[in-house]
């Protein structure tokens, strides 16, 4: 059963089998940050993270945004090179006590394993609001990140002015939808070198529009079934600060049930390689949409027809994170997608002409992941070996739930799975520190935070703690590109690079959203395995400009501005005054 159909089966087994007291495995994690795995040091305590508490608001009544948790990221807003970790506060329901909790904090990276909470100095203080995702991107193109938060009612434009922040929803034209949002993402959807807006809306709730659930004389959660769906939202950048919704007039709504929108990811990719970019939406047990760029402000929606609908059995999931690139040695981009329990993770590559296959059982996802609950989801090479592995930030939403089903538990460890080089992959079995953790995890993103040249790793946790990670590797040999644009956007969001090494050629792209509510650095990394140099890097800007370079020596941290064709060293970027 799909998702929603699955959750209904469970409140019905709940009103026969009564509540279950957690067992071992629904525990909280032990929270000892000095421990270690093979994989990953969790520091959130070192680094001066430990403090943060998401709060989803509740009060006993079992209000139904309540489950969702939030995301977070990763920004540099001062421009200084080390990336600052932001993380989305969640709040007080509507019509409730308010409690005391920042719409969004922001921890600044102090360069030595340490980060200082600035969200007052930084103009983010006293912003108040139920907030679930977040993403940065320069939207204004004069040089520093912004910030959007998506939330349950009006979402949240920050504009970057100096390393203070000024919110400008209004001043913008994003604030004439006032739905429950989740993800979003930052796209250059017309190539006019401004980034364009695209924010997935999940279901019509407020609390007038409460609906009480019972289970054997309890209150508890309702289906998602029970709430109808929200149209997604479309918005067109202006190029002067402002923007349009073209919601309607882009095709966002054509040939979509508003019933059938129930979204909670999205993610910009360029399928069929036409260099416009096109949009894939996860959904809550209704079939996910795949909007292809028609290359005129325009897009046309053929998800069903594309296979990435449904899955094997015609059947609808609920899907959450998302995140897609190339696994194997095909060029051809495959989707990740996160789903709930008894679903497995969904895994699509594209064959041609807009057709996807499914191969999550050839890729070896299937078994592993039918237990847990998947809602963030990346793709990154956390071993540095050239090619993308596969991390799950997994949390259920019903806490009876392993008195329902075999081995499924309420709180979830995080899950690593290593990419043979062939889209095949292997879990890891090293279960120690933080991977033995068991979580109720949301949001999860990777950025090079300690400077090292490998990925390290942001969990958040529903009305929980942030985990910070660091990865553990120990021989590193790796080319970074931080990317600037001049006639594409400033971040060159929407970028392709490929790098070939020995004739092997790895794929990436500059994207700003995906996962689940959550931001990872836009910074470009390939890793090489052994210590050898890039025969050729490609970069394909979204203007057309294509830069190439010969023979780039490994272990180096470089920045490319666009139409310059040299690569420079990042460090010479300029940080912003106020650091």
């Amino acid at each position: 059963m799909h998702g929603a159909a699955w959750w209904g089966v469970l409140f019905i087994a709940l009103s026969v089998t009564g509540c279950a007291q957690p067992t071992s495995s629904d525990a909280p994690s032990s929270g000892n940050d000095s421990a270690s795995s093979g994989y990953f040091t969790s520091v959130t305590e070192e680094a001066g993270l430990a403090a943060f508490r998401h709060t989803h608001g509740g009060f006993g009544d079992k209000w139904f945004p309540e489950i969702m948790g939030s995301g977070g990221g990763f920004v540099d807003y001062n421009n200084d090179g080390w990336l600052d970790v932001m993380l989305v506060g969640g709040g007080s329901l509507p019509s409730r006590r308010q409690q005391d909790t920042p719409a969004l904090s922001l921890y600044r990276n102090d360069g030595d394993g340490s980060f200082t909470n600035v969200t007052g100095e930084v103009g983010l203080g006293t912003v108040r609001a139920y907030g679930f995702g977040s993403i940065a991107a320069d939207y204004d193109n004069d040089g520093d990140q912004d910030l959007f938060v998506t939330t349950l009612r009006e979402n949240l434009l920050f504009r970057n002015e100096g390393g203070v922040f000024e919110e400008v929803s209004q001043e913008a034209g994003i604030a004439d939808v006032e739905q429950w949002s989740a993800s979003a993402v930052f796209f250059d959807a017309n190539r006019d070198g401004h980034l364009d807006l695209y924010v997935t809306n999940y279901v019509e709730w407020s609390p007038e529009q409460v609906l009480e659930c019972i289970n054997r004389g309890v209150r508890d959660y309702c289906n998602p079934r029970s709430y109808n769906g929200v149209a997604d939202t479309y918005y067109e950048n202006n190029g002067d600060g402002t923007f349009t919704n073209r919601t309607e007039a882009a095709g966002v709504l054509r040939g979509v049930e508003i019933d059938a929108s129930k979204g909670l990811g999205v993610i910009a990719l360029d399928y069929n390689e036409d260099d416009w970019p096109d949009l894939y939406v996860t959904n809550d047990g209704v079939p996910n949409l795949l909007f292809e760029n028609n290359g005129d402000g325009t897009f046309r929606e053929r998800a069903l027809r594309s296979g990435v609908a449904l899955d094997q059995r015609g059947t609808p999931r609920a899907g959450m994170g998302l995140d897609v690139g190339v696994v194997d040695s095909t060029g051809q981009p495959s989707l990740f997608v996160g789903n709930f329990s008894q679903e497995s993770v969904s895994v699509w590559r594209h064959q041609r002409e807009g057709l996807f296959m499914d191969r999550v059982t050839v890729s070896g996802l299937r078994f592993p992941t039918m237990k847990t609950l998947t809602f963030g989801l990346v793709l990154f090479d956390v071993d540095l070996d050239t090619d993308l592995d596969l991390l799950l930030a997994n949390g259920n939403v019903i806490e009876q739930i392993a008195w329902l089903q075999d081995g499924v538990t309420f709180r979830q460890p995080t899950q690593l799975f290593l990419n043979r080089g062939d889209g095949t992959f292997d879990e890891a079995q090293d279960r120690l520190g933080p991977l033995a953790d068991s979580l109720l995890a949301r949001g999860l993103a990777y950025g090079d935070v300690d400077r090292d040249g490998d990925l390290d790793v942001l969990l958040t946790e529903n009305n929980g703690p942030a985990h910070l990670w660091y990865n553990n590797l120990k021989e590193r040999h790796f080319v970074r590109v931080h990317l600037q644009g001049t006639e594409s956007n400033r971040d060159g969001i929407g970028t392709r690079l490929r790098a070939t090494v020995d004739g092997l050629t790895m794929e990436r792209r500059v994207r700003a959203g995906s996962s689940y509510l959550s931001q990872s650095e836009k910074t470009v990394t390939f890793g090489l395995g052994r210590t050898r140099p890039v025969s050729r890097l490609e970069v394909a800007w979204p203007s057309g400009r294509v830069e190439q370079f010969e023979q780039v020596a490994p272990n180096q941290d470089l920045l490319l501005v666009e139409g310059t064709g040299e690569l420079v060293p990042a460090d010479t970027r300029q940080p912003l005054a106020g650091r």
